[in-house]
């Protein structure tokens, strides 16, 4: 995303917004104003939030001087071999090197910020890790560590990514493939709070419309709360109202259902 459109989104709705996700698709951390970004928001008293696969760091200090609240660690695997079998092309000891230079960063600046959030992902083929990944935990400097649910998208998936244990799953297996446990209620916390604008400023429906299929428009040419009441979205929101599953995109989402898994 262009600086000028960030501005644009930031001025607009510094009023009235309390948190900023910064991601979406992408690896936030290779936006060389990432910094800068943050510092945009925080100026604001606007809560800043990230999640990083941590491969690159560039500047540790920089990250705890941008004033960057919280920031997810995504780290499924407590091994190199765990790891790459789902974060295909990444380099597992970047990521406990990369944590460790961020969490002495921020004590070399005396700050408790941003806070630390490894997420840990259980899957067929990590979910034996568990103990040891709680012990990478403490000893990278992690300020807190979670287990979530793996999200799958096709029937080949059960077999490959889909943990041995019930518990660890979101999804229970039928003859046609899968479906998640929890039935899909016709409500949706997200679309009612969370706008989401991609780098080339087009709004989104949601943060799972990948695609953008459902067009509402680009907040180049309006402005983000003009938008975000439109008809338009207005219109997908009272379907989901009504009768969410005629919507596709919310068969295999997670909003209303508990992703994570305690302990």
């Amino acid at each position: 995303m262009a600086m000028d459109l960030y501005r644009k989104i930031i001025d607009e709705i510094k009023d009235t917004a309390v948190m900023i996700l910064l991601w979406n698709q992408g690896e936030p951390l290779l936006h060389k104003n990432f910094p800068e970004m943050v510092k945009y928001a925080s100026q604001y008293k606007i809560y800043t939030h990230s999640s990083t696969n941590m491969n690159y760091l560039p500047d540790p200090e920089a990250i705890v001087d941008s004033g960057l609240d919280s920031l997810i660690v995504s780290l499924d695997g407590a091994s190199p071999e765990t790891y790459n079998k789902y974060r295909v092309g990444g380099d597992f000891h970047k990521v406990i090197e990369n944590t460790a230079r961020l969490a002495e960063a921020k004590k070399k600046r005396n700050s408790v910020t941003p806070f630390i959030l490894w997420q840990f992902l259980i899957m067929k083929h990590n979910e034996h890790e568990i103990d040891r990944i709680k012990q990478l935990a403490k000893e990278s400097g992690a300020d807190n560590l979670i287990f979530k649910t793996v999200q799958i998208y096709q029937k080949e998936d059960i077999e490959q990514f889909l943990p041995t244990k019930e518990k660890h799953r979101r999804y229970k297996i039928t003859d046609d493939g899968f479906i998640l446990k929890k039935r899909i209620a016709n409500r949706c916390r997200r679309i009612f709070t969370e706008p989401v604008v991609n780098c080339d400023g087009e709004m989104a429906i949601c943060c799972f419309d990948k695609d953008v299929i459902y067009k509402i428009g680009n907040v180049r040419d309006n402005t983000v709360k003009s938008l975000w009441q439109s008809p338009k979205l207005n219109r997908w929101r009272n379907v989901i109202l009504k009768d969410r599953k005629k919507m596709g995109i919310c068969l295999n989402c997670g909003e209303g259902i508990n992703l994570t898994v305690k302990g």
